[in-house]
């Protein structure tokens, strides 16, 4: 079993689904790791918003199409209510109408059901750190969007920003980003501000899906 990464304590976790079976094989995957702890289950965003904030959970696994509130409304109400709250989109669907909303309402991350169990583990760590986490089939849509010309002189990106920002796409948390570029944490904070602003997004899975849609990655 693996270890937790992320520092001395077990990552709690929530499990919003409304099909059961997921929620027990999710809850199966996780239970048999020393570095998770399942604190509860949801059936649908109403019930998973509450439950994240009463449970003070660290990561939201969140389906999207569910009954009564579905998983980009929970994503946003989070963000209100909870904003330390990391959430991983787990789903079966990734097209555009799907992927866009979830990044831009708050989402960490973004999964397929189909990812594999080791995968998966991975992509939970790298949430609850802050890190960007994409399927590589919802990357690629991101890449082949229509790319967008660039904004005023004053909304574009400087040199700096852009390295800060293909680093936070590659995984790196602030601290690696400031070793790699000798610069403070604290800067690499101010950089992300101003890139968040610029792009008009919240946050840095937002800000990296933005980036690839207006081909400043690739």
């Amino acid at each position: 079993m693996s270890r937790d990464t992320d520092g001395g304590q077990p990552i709690r976790l929530l499990i919003v689904d409304d099909h059961p079976i997921v929620r027990d094989g999710l809850r199966a995957v996780f239970e048999s790791e020393d570095a998770f702890e399942v604190a509860g289950e949801a059936a649908d965003g109403t019930e998973a918003v509450d439950r994240a904030v009463a449970l003070e959970v660290d990561v939201v696994l969140m389906d999207l199409r569910m009954p009564r509130t579905g998983g980009v409304e929970a994503i946003r109400l989070l963000g209100e209510r909870a904003p330390d709250i990391r959430v991983l989109v787990l789903t079966t669907f990734d097209g555009d109408a799907d992927v866009l909303p979830a990044v831009e309402a708050g989402a960490t991350g973004y999964l397929l059901k189909d990812a594999p169990r080791d995968e998966l583990v991975r992509a939970v760590h790298a949430a609850h750190r802050g890190q960007a986490v994409l399927a590589p089939s919802v990357a690629q849509k991101l890449l082949g969007r229509v790319r967008t010309p660039a904004g005023p002189a004053e909304q574009r990106l400087t040199e700096r920003e852009l390295k800060v920002l293909t680093l936070v796409a590659s995984g790196s948390t602030n601290r690696e980003a400031a070793k790699t570029l000798f610069i403070s944490e604290a800067t690499v904070k101010t950089h992300l501000l101003h890139l968040y602003a610029k792009l008009g997004v919240r946050d840095r899975a937002a800000a990296v899906a933005e980036a690839y849609k207006r081909g400043l990655l690739g």
